[in-house]
């Protein structure tokens, strides 16, 4: 658990040009459909979260829940970070079945899921371990963009 930083300008853009004009109108409606939003993004990759609940502060996510693997937990806060106007995750998703811990890395312009599995795992052909922990929020190796934080999970819990 903990606060997960990540870039708000890059990311899944969810939020679309009218929920700022809709904040002008009423800032309350947008608060609540930005907070469906979200939680939507959570669903709509089918991540088991039991009492899954979001709260949002300005470009911050707090997130509930409890889930049985640290592999869904980390999926479910990068989930929410790499959405476009979102700055910091705050993680208060509980585990059932604690691991070790994935490190989250930030792609950087030129990057390949073969060249962060060089970096990471001495192995260009390690990449789709990369892929595999990234799944659903990936959904082609070739498919990744400055700015995106992935799972790079241990070797021996990959």
């Amino acid at each position: 658990m903990g606060l997960f930083s990540f870039l708000k300008k890059a990311g899944l853009s969810v939020f679309g040009k009218s929920a700022a004009e809709k904040a002008a109108e009423n800032a309350e409606a947008a608060h609540t459909a930005k907070l469906h939003v979200l939680s939507n993004v959570v669903k709509d990759l089918e991540l088991p979260v039991e009492d899954f609940s979001v709260e949002l502060d300005d470009d911050k996510v707090v997130v509930y829940g409890q889930t049985e693997s640290q592999s869904d937990r980390e999926k479910v806060i990068l989930a929410l970070g790499n959405v476009e106007g979102i700055a910091t995750v705050d993680d208060r998703i509980s585990v059932v079945t604690v691991a070790p811990e994935a490190v989250f890395y930030e792609v950087q312009s030129g990057d390949s899921l073969s060249k962060i599995a060089k970096v990471h795992y001495d192995d260009y052909m390690k990449y789709p371990i990369i892929f595999e922990a990234n799944k659903p929020m990936l959904t082609h190796p070739d498919k990744i963009y400055p700015g995106q934080v992935l799972r790079i999970p241990p070797l021996e819990t990959a």
